[in-house]
């Protein structure tokens, strides 16, 4: 049977990892097998490859920011949609830093077991981000 609460408070844990930047801690709620079905290009498995994608995420907007807006739960799964915000500090897919805020939506669901992230499916508006740093047209 799985545990929602434990699956539950992995999922807000992973958001504290990303929003404080804590990227050691993902090894916390993610297993070492975890399977990233919708993986950033090039972010290789398990923590290390959260880490190395959040690493970069941070570079490129430091005060990168992940809000939960709605969060589900059923069986072994938790579901939720969040907002992400940050200023655009540092580089993000070769596209200089330009200074300006981003905010844009995504979903994200994991699949859990002993209280860790097993599998992950997920997508942000990467396009809405490249639009409001003015990489893309509008």
């Amino acid at each position: 049977m799985a545990d929602a609460t434990a699956n539950i408070a992995a999922t807000k844990r992973f958001g504290e990892i990303v929003n404080t930047g804590a990227l050691d801690a993902f090894p916390e709620v993610v297993a070492e097998a975890c399977v990233d079905n919708d993986p950033a290009p090039g972010q290789g498995p398990g923590p290390e490859g959260f880490k190395a994608f959040f690493t970069q995420m941070r570079a490129a907007f430091p005060d990168l920011k992940v809000e939960p807006q709605t969060m589900l739960s059923e069986g072994d799964q938790v579901a939720f949609a969040y907002t992400l915000t940050g200023t655009h500090k540092g580089d993000f897919q070769g596209v200089a830093a330009t200074g300006k805020s981003i905010e844009v939506r995504g979903m994200q669901i994991g699949r859990f077991e002993e209280g860790k992230m097993v599998e992950r499916w997920g997508s942000s508006d990467e396009l809405g981000i490249l639009k409001q740093i003015g990489a893309a047209p509008v």
